[in-house]
């Protein structure tokens, strides 16, 4: 019996996946709100609201905000809290010029080597860009960027993929700080145009695609931000849907 291993430690084993998952829940349901546009660059982001939201302790909300923070869709500061990224014009240019380049890699190592089966992913994905016409704005700018990363997975370079998702995800913030209205038709028949060269394997038609695209989503910048309102009516759909996730 004295070689037996104490209850206390097989109950911390079984918490922390548990843990792990709530603080995954409570990422992905705020990363969500930011992308979608309904937490605005620059609103705060009080610990114990969000808590209170979605129904967990502060030290939880704090993990899912620092994983925000290395993504850089948030900025921690001390004595400050958190609040949703502001990024300048100039860090915007920065952050469109580095997508570009991961971007051409991304297409490089893509052309003439994608399987049918991601094909048809990809066709999926870009019918469903095409049924979201007419719902321009939070829902076209996710999906859009949601093919990007789409694409940066199937290359199977896990550091390269990284990469692409935290630009990408920076990139829709910009987009939602200083981005003008625009029309989802562009998109989907450039999204159409890229997987036509992957699938050929001309492989200098698709970075040429794809630095055109990217240029154009760049170009796209608003003179002021739109307004935002009180975080807990921005969260109660998010919050609603985590705890449906979670039963």
């Amino acid at each position: 019996m004295a070689n037996e291993p104490a209850p206390a430690s097989t109950t911390g084993q079984r918490a922390e996946p548990k843990k792990g998952s709530r603080v995954q829940s409570i990422y992905d349901a705020l990363r969500r709100a930011i992308l979608e546009q309904a937490l605005r660059p620059g609103m705060k982001l009080p610990e114990d609201t969000i808590g209170e939201q979605f129904g967990v302790s502060r030290t939880l909300v704090r993990e899912a905000l620092k994983r925000l923070a290395v993504e850089g869709l948030i900025e921690l500061k001390p004595n400050r809290g958190a609040s949703v990224a502001y990024p300048t014009l100039d860090e915007a240019r920065d952050v469109f010029e580095v997508r570009r380049t991961l971007e051409r890699l991304v297409v490089q190592s893509l052309a003439g080597h994608l399987s049918q089966a991601q094909i048809a992913l990809l066709e999926n994905h870009i019918q469903s860009e095409n049924d979201a016409r007419g719902r321009d704005g939070p829902e076209s700018i996710r999906l859009a960027g949601e093919f990007h990363t789409l694409l940066s997975k199937m290359t199977g370079n896990a550091l390269l993929d990284r990469y692409v998702q935290e630009v990408c995800s920076r990139c829709s913030l910009i987009l939602a700080l200083y981005g003008r209205p625009h029309s989802s038709d562009c998109a989907v028949n450039e999204h159409r145009q890229l997987v036509d060269a992957l699938r050929l394997g001309d492989a200098d038609k698709a970075m040429a695609l794809m630095d055109r695209h990217l240029e154009d989503v760049a170009a796209r910048a608003a003179l002021a931000p739109r307004g935002s309102g009180d975080i807990r009516d921005l969260l109660a759909p998010y919050a609603s849907a985590e705890g449906t996730a979670q039963r």
